[in-house]
């Protein structure tokens, strides 16, 4: 692991603080909605039962559950253990029951892209409501949209602690909307935390699509397993993920016939996903969250130690270190910390990591093996995208609805027009809040055995 530097700050116009501000005070506000509760980083964990663990990220002592062990299970998403984990929103039912739901720590066993065993971890909540539907409970794999790498970051921490800080670190749980909206629907949710994000053995492999498919359809297996569970191998499976959990759910639903036939989806949910990796590159270096930049290195070079020495080639001493700095940072950090950065600090020779990667075959035929939209994904497919998006470009997610449409595939496609406010990451942030409403009735109707009629034919007059 790592051992966490000090945070770095950049500088920026007042025009750019004013756009941080306000997107740091939406979030702020969104979250709150949700009746958010501050508590310090080191504090909270202390307070864990299971916070043993010797490893710190950001002044964060990473529970001890997190710790791998060194043999894991063969079979892919097989429990390699679980604990009672804590919902900070939660309320007592009447009946004796919590509100909204009781929820399980979980480590799994999944694959990595280079078909080597690796650990998960996650949650898995199970409904307070009874289900009132035919058949068995469904259930809901949510994937997680950018949270950071640092381990701290994951979303199963962020359940039991949903705003945390401390003068190091800023992590918010803001997929726990999501995950409260399906539980008051009666249905059940694993979230995964990805591989390396939580679990303290690697780095987080960032839009790594074969690790995130993984993960998301592990989870899946792995829920069925979870000791109380109401969910069976006969409960109709749904995929939720916006952003970089857009690309896991949609890349997941592409390798779910290969990877994981046991696993049958009745609908997938992709929002905003990152398909096409050289476009998002382009479009994220110099905006607020400039620093998932560093993510994505991070990520690729954790995935093939092979391209470690172009890194080595290309970036100078400021890119070296802002990778190692970011690699143990949230949201919330690279927002302060990186904002609005343009990689032709980082390198040797004054490029943009486009540039970069557009000339060195190595690095574009690493970004091509990540492109989704390459294969017919099962099961429907919603696949919503701001038109005014310029984060995770609309044009680029427009195209993987093509792509899908010429397999064949059984495609709802949702462009969400909304205004440009000019500041990129609200642009890509107002449509999941604005959609989220209308995806999850979408998601929960498959759920339900209700048909959906494929709107591919109207692609030509679509924005």
């Amino acid at each position: 692991m790592l051992t966490p530097p000090v945070m770095t700050t950049t500088s920026a116009t007042p025009t750019r603080q004013r756009r941080l501000l306000g997107a740091s005070l939406t979030i702020a506000v969104c979250l709150t909605a949700q009746a958010v509760a501050l508590t310090s980083a080191t504090a909270a964990t202390a307070a864990s039962p299971s916070a043993t663990a010797d490893v710190v990220s950001r002044g964060v002592t990473i529970p001890d559950f997190y710790n791998p062990p060194a043999a894991l299970p063969t079979a892919d998403g097989a429990l390699v253990r679980s604990e009672p984990l804590p919902l900070a929103l939660s309320l007592p039912g009447l009946d004796g029951s919590t509100l909204p739901g009781t929820a399980t720590r979980l480590m799994y066993k999944s694959t990595d892209s280079n078909g080597q065993p690796v650990a998960v971890t996650g949650a898995y909540i199970e409904p307070s409501a009874d289900w009132s539907g035919t058949g068995p409970r469904p259930l809901v794999a949510v994937a997680p949209g950018t949270l950071g790498q640092g381990d701290q970051c994951s979303a199963s921490m962020g359940l039991e602690h949903p705003l945390s800080l401390n003068s190091q670190t800023v992590t918010v749980g803001y997929e726990d909307l999501a995950i409260y909206r399906l539980l008051a629907k009666a249905v059940a949710v694993v979230v995964t935390d990805y591989v390396g994000l939580g679990a303290t053995d690697r780095l987080h492999t960032y839009v790594n699509r074969i690790d995130e498919a993984h993960a998301v359809l592990d989870a899946v297996r792995a829920a069925r397993s979870v000791g109380g569970a109401s969910v069976t191998a006969g409960s109709p499976v749904g995929l939720y993920g916006y952003s970089q959990g857009g690309g896991a759910t949609a890349a997941a639903a592409e390798l779910q016939s290969s990877y994981a036939p046991d696993v049958t989806l009745a609908g997938t949910y992709a929002g905003a996903p990152p398909a096409d990796l050289t476009s998002v590159t382009k479009a994220i270096d110099g905006s607020e969250l400039a620093g998932a930049l560093g993510w994505s290195l991070n990520g690729f070079l954790q995935s093939d130690p092979s391209l470690k020495p172009l890194a080595e080639a290309h970036l100078n001493d400021a890119g070296k270190a802002a990778l190692t700095d970011l690699s143990t940072m949230c949201v919330g950090d690279a927002l302060f910390g990186y904002a609005y950065k343009k990689s032709t600090s980082w390198t040797t020779d004054g490029e943009s990591l486009s540039e970069i990667i557009a000339s060195t075959p190595a690095l574009q035929n690493f970004l091509d093996s990540q492109r989704i939209g390459t294969m017919k994904p099962s099961g429907p497919v919603r696949l919503a995208t701001g038109v005014s998006d310029n984060l995770v470009p609309h044009a680029q997610a427009r195209q993987l609805a093509l792509d899908w449409c010429a397999k064949g595939a059984d495609v709802t496609y949702k462009p969400v027009v909304l205004p440009s406010v000019g500041s990129a990451l609200l642009n890509h942030f107002a449509p999941l809040l604005t959609d989220q409403g209308a995806a999850i009735s979408w998601l929960t109707d498959r759920l339900a055995g209700k048909a959906t009629t494929s709107n591919c034919w109207t692609m030509p007059v679509q924005p």
